[in-house]
């Protein structure tokens, strides 16, 4: 098997658990997998931010200040339970991830997947739920990320929200993502479900928490998300 992002061949690592038990092959191989930078150790306990990466003054108990501020607004506040990430938004991650979005290549679903799973095998949902893109993007790119890692996870998407709101928000502030309108729109009532929310890319909060917000107001129990990459 050839590693799905430098395509050189994979060999297999041989182990006392492998002599007894099948285990799924990993489609990155291990240089690759280093470059990567995992989250581990001490995060925020909202956002998983590393905090060994903060000024002491940037943390408030076991909190990153940006989420204090999200909790401190009465419209934000409880909306978005939890997010989940399992790597950093570094230079490679970042390539990668431009690989997948930008240039097509459907198959590094699989690579974020195995990278994935750990973490998804210990969040508690009832319908797993990809942020949507507007038709125009989808169109541009042929198909939606959140809904390929979902995929990839061997889950099947619960397609509940449609994006009304097509401007990239990656091209605005921190404000003017909090103070749009209307992002999504739900399309079906979900009242007492516990709702995980998937993308690629946690950077502000801000999408999520606006779609946490619509699943909430149509009855969600509690929403929490899960990112491949922390920015």
């Amino acid at each position: 098997m050839n590693c799905l992002i430098c395509f050189t061949e994979i060999t297999p690592q041989i182990s006392w658990s492998a002599l007894f038990s099948k285990e799924e092959e990993a489609p990155v191989c291990g240089s690759c997998k280093r470059k990567f930078s995992f989250i581990e150790r001490e995060v925020c306990q909202k956002c998983d931010r590393p905090l060994v990466q903060l000024d002491a003054q940037f943390i408030i108990e076991d909190l990153c200040t940006d989420c204090v501020r999200w909790e401190k607004e009465s419209l934000w506040a409880g909306a978005l339970e939890r997010n989940y990430s399992a790597v950093m938004y570094n230079d490679f991650a970042k390539e990668v991830i431009a690989q997948f979005k930008y240039r097509g290549d459907y198959v590094l679903a699989h690579v974020f997947a195995s990278l994935l799973k750990k973490k998804l095998a210990a969040i508690p949902f009832d319908l797993i739920v990809p942020i949507p893109l507007s038709e125009e993007r989808q169109y541009e790119r042929g198909f939606n990320q959140s809904e390929a890692l979902i995929r990839a996870c061997g889950y099947e998407p619960s397609s509940l929200l449609a994006r009304t709101h097509s401007e990239k928000q990656s091209k605005k502030s921190r404000s003017e993502r909090i103070h749009l309108s209307k992002v999504f729109q739900i399309k079906e009532p979900i009242p007492n479900q516990k709702i995980l929310l998937i993308d690629d890319i946690y950077t502000t909060g801000s999408t999520l928490r606006h779609a946490a917000k619509c699943l909430k107001k149509a009855g969600a129990l509690s929403v929490s998300s899960l990112s491949f990459a922390r920015g």
